[in-house]
């Protein structure tokens, strides 16, 4: 089996070597990461300029571009042959609710979910995490559980873990997304140069968060696992944009 490893960390980041030394225990496996934190990159490609992609001294490959970027350069043209499976993480820091959308854990997934490729996204709780041990197992529990099942199509799992020990765990749940609140006001500083800057702020603490959500699970020390999709389309409201344009007799 070959196996697809990535991130938005970085190809140093603690939880990606942590990842790569468990599942290389379990398949032949490439890596190609960010040469720096390219957290929260989303699904952007770098179309700008062309982009090189180096070798470490682990072997890990690093790319000047986005987790997109590195999952579809090694996708259509670094990797001889393509793998069974693409995996990204282990972030540090949940990726949970509306923080799929702006992952760049979830968008190296999901380039290879785009490709036609089984992908898992797997992050931590938390930021600053110290478990990222249990999430490498619960990684190869579920490579396991796929050389044994497969799955009956395309799929695309984002999982998020407890930072706690594995003994801790109280189990993995299917779950789907939460919301969250709005994200915190920005924060104002001012520069030496008396210049005004801005940092995002923090995200809102859930909205969505009850039983059956991301959120909940892992607030009660459960695995979650979330198949997710790229369609957009608000499927219900159809019919009820095409009533608004008085288009219900028009089958175009």
């Amino acid at each position: 089996m070959k196996i697809l490893l990535s991130n938005d960390d970085g190809y140093f980041a603690p939880g990606l070597s942590i990842l790569a030394e468990h599942i290389a225990k379990l398949a032949d496996i490439t890596v190609v990461a960010p040469e720096r934190n390219r957290s929260g990159a989303s699904n952007s490609l770098t179309l700008d300029r062309p982009l090189s992609v180096k070798k470490a001294a682990n072997g890990f490959f690093y790319v000047n571009g986005t987790p997109t970027d590195c999952v579809h350069i090694a996708l259509t043209g670094l990797m001889d042959t393509m793998p069974d499976m693409v995996i990204s993480g282990i972030n540090d820091g949940a990726n949970m609710g509306d923080d799929t959308i702006y992952s760049g854990t979830v968008a190296a997934a999901m380039e290879g979910y785009l490709l036609g490729i089984p992908s898992i996204a797997i992050s931590m709780s938390q930021h600053n995490a110290t478990h990222f041990e249990t999430a490498a197992r619960v990684a190869v529990e579920l490579v396991q559980h796929y050389q044994k099942n497969g799955f009956q199509s395309t799929t695309l799992l984002n999982v998020n873990v407890p930072d706690i020990p594995y003994n801790e765990l109280q189990g993995r749940v299917i779950t789907r997304l939460g919301k969250r609140h709005k994200a915190e006001p920005v924060v104002q500083l001012k520069t030496p140069r008396n210049e005004t800057v801005y940092w995002v702020g923090a995200a809102g603490s859930p909205n969505d968060g009850g039983a059956g959500t991301d959120f909940y699970a892992v607030e009660n020390k459960q695995v979650s696992i979330s198949p997710i999709q790229v369609d957009l389309t608000n499927h219900s409201q159809l019919g009820e944009i095409k009533q608004w344009l008085n288009l219900e007799n028009n089958n175009t």
